[in-house]
């Protein structure tokens, strides 16, 4: 069976009706039988079944034991990060989402959780901080906003002797292009807002969890904190799930004729795209995510000032100015005024987060349209 086959046909016919979509259960709470007996629903923050079918679906996406489904992507992040203790540590990325940064420096290390932000482009930078207090190993591959790439693989058998969780936020590569769990991952992350969502209509985050005992424990910290998923927007999340193959194929596939364009510019001054020949890690993009480079690309401008920057992402027509990515209008934006605003300069450019860094999010638009409005955009560039 092809994969868009299984995907298709892992969400459920309703029983009760045989409705082909599942139906949006809208309700609180569930009438009982007498005290604890039920039909598996009690109370709406608990279970639901349109949550329950999304979970399911998504379990089965990514070949993992369960599914957790959470009412933003930092929510999810933030559930994850309620497995560890004080006195815990967390290695991650350094070109981390900058949401994920502001909650574990602004929040969970005030708490007593220790965060090593490291390059962990070469598997071997974590080797240096590993202890037996590190209990997450926490990537994203590829990154937000420079599209690092990290060897899964290598670094969850690096991993393995310390008994550290190994972490995929794998929202960039979506489920179709790359499958942690087969490279040794232990839990994945998702902002389902993106590219499983797929048209910019929702929030949602997704933790999905590879043993009976991680599902046990997220399954727990989701019911205990209650930022839970909502039954409109897991209906909307199922429906987004139909097309997801169809629509990262097409964006992939456009997304790498505009980095060939870009590459061309003299505009331009580094694209970062995992699908280019000179990306660093290009050849373990090429093996962990089938072949599938996906829909993000971002690149510096010649003249690297936020000026610049600003002036070229107020140009575009069909790029339009917004946070967010993965939907199936193209999106254009500045980091260092929008979505990493929150992280220091400093810490910021170490990084690879330059202050003209402009990032795309490539739709299902025609190629060549896009390609002619980035075009448009670059001629209108003032040069001193």
């Amino acid at each position: 069976m092809s994969r868009i086959t299984d995907i298709i046909h892992s969400i459920p016919v309703d029983e009760l009706t045989g409705a082909i979509a599942v139906p949006v259960y809208q309700t609180s709470t569930f009438v009982q039988q007498a005290p604890g007996v039920h039909k598996g629903y009690d109370y709406a923050r608990t279970n639901n079944p349109t949550r329950t079918a999304l979970e399911n679906i998504v379990a089965q996406l990514e070949n993992g034991h369960g599914a957790f489904a959470f009412a933003t992507g930092l929510a999810a992040i933030d559930a994850v990060v309620k497995l560890l203790s004080t006195g815990d540590e967390i290695i991650a990325v350094d070109d981390i989402y900058g949401g994920a940064y502001r909650l574990f420096t602004h929040v969970y290390q005030k708490l007593g959780i220790k965060i090593h932000y490291v390059d962990t482009t070469d598997a071997e930078n974590i080797s240096d901080y590993l202890n037996d207090k590190t209990k997450l190993i926490w990537i994203e591959s590829p990154t937000n906003p420079t599209l690092k790439v990290s060897d899964i693989q290598k670094i969850a058998a690096i991993a393995q002797p310390f008994g550290s969780l190994v972490v995929v936020d794998n929202t960039f590569a979506s489920p179709i292009a790359q499958q942690p769990f087969t490279l040794g991952a232990d839990i994945i992350i998702h902002s389902a807002t993106k590219y499983i969502g797929g048209h910019s209509d929702l929030l949602a985050g997704l933790v999905v969890t590879k043993t009976k005992e991680l599902s046990e424990k997220i399954k727990f910290i989701q019911n205990a904190s209650g930022g839970i998923l909502g039954p409109w927007d897991c209906f909307l999340t199922i429906r987004g799930i139909e097309t997801i193959e169809l629509r990262v194929k097409r964006q992939s596939e456009s997304a790498w004729k505009i980095a060939q364009y870009l590459t061309a510019k003299s505009e331009i001054d580094k694209v970062y795209y995992p699908g280019l020949v000179g990306h660093k890690n290009h050849e373990v993009a090429k093996r962990q995510q089938n072949g599938i480079f996906g829909g993000m690309i971002s690149f510096s401008l010649k003249e690297d000032t936020v000026d610049a920057a600003s002036q070229f992402v107020t140009s575009t027509k069909y790029f339009k100015l917004a946070e967010s990515l993965g939907g199936v209008k193209s999106l254009i934006c500045h980091p260092a005024q929008m979505t990493h605003a929150s992280i220091p300069r400093e810490k910021r450019l170490s990084s690879g987060v330059q202050d003209s860094l402009i990032r795309l999010s490539v739709g299902i638009e025609d190629a060549e349209d896009l390609i002619h409005d980035l075009e448009t955009a670059l001629s209108k560039l003032k040069h001193p």
